[in-house]
């Protein structure tokens, strides 16, 4: 019996989307603003993007589903519960980014360097849009956070972390990596 309430609590402690413990610093960090909070757009089924792939068309395209949708709410309420403060919302062109945008935030811009370059019609991009990304960080000198609605891969690139559907990765703006939430979908 006692290996199995071992066990639970194991399973507990891995399942949270972030300790208790760590949840006053995650948010004091974010509080105390000039942070970049990386979002990989919220549950979209399926990888990468079919061939008929337009990115001026969402319906070529890889598209949140019901419980992806549900997830950018989870994501609006994790940001007003927590009283986060945001200085401006960037987004991929992808539809999936954009919708999570919108859901989570309303109000956006695109900026075409938070856009995917997974497949192979679009990895020529990904140097460029590194460094188009690490020169417009670059430029901001505020105490506010930026967010950056985008994909796995570019998320990966710049932190050398691999989040998850809809998981929220903060840094500070020379791409250190200092905490990340999973929002459940």
């Amino acid at each position: 019996m006692k290996f199995i309430s071992f066990l639970f609590i194991i399973f507990i402690t891995f399942s949270s989307t972030i300790k208790a413990d760590s949840i006053k610093d995650f948010k004091k960090e974010l509080l105390d603003g000039g942070k970049l909070i990386f979002i990989r757009h919220a549950y979209a089924p399926g990888g990468g993007d079919p061939d008929n792939f337009n990115i001026n068309e969402c319906n070529t395209q890889r598209n949140l589903s019901d419980r992806g949708k549900k997830q950018a709410i989870k994501i609006k309420n994790f940001f007003i519960e927590n009283q986060i403060q945001k200085y401006e919302v960037f987004s991929s062109e992808w539809c999936r980014c954009k919708e999570t945008a919108s859901l989570v935030f309303g109000k956006f811009e695109t900026k075409k360097f938070l856009n995917s370059f997974y497949s192979p019609k679009f990895e020529k991009n990904k140097k460029k849009q590194i460094k188009d990304l690490k020169k417009f960080i670059k430029k901001f000198d505020i105490d506010k956070n930026i967010i950056l609605v985008t994909h796995y891969v570019v998320i990966s690139e710049v932190l050398d972390y691999a989040p998850s559907s809809g998981e929220i990765v903060i840094s500070d703006k020379s791409f250190k990596k200092i905490g990340s939430v999973k929002i459940n979908y």
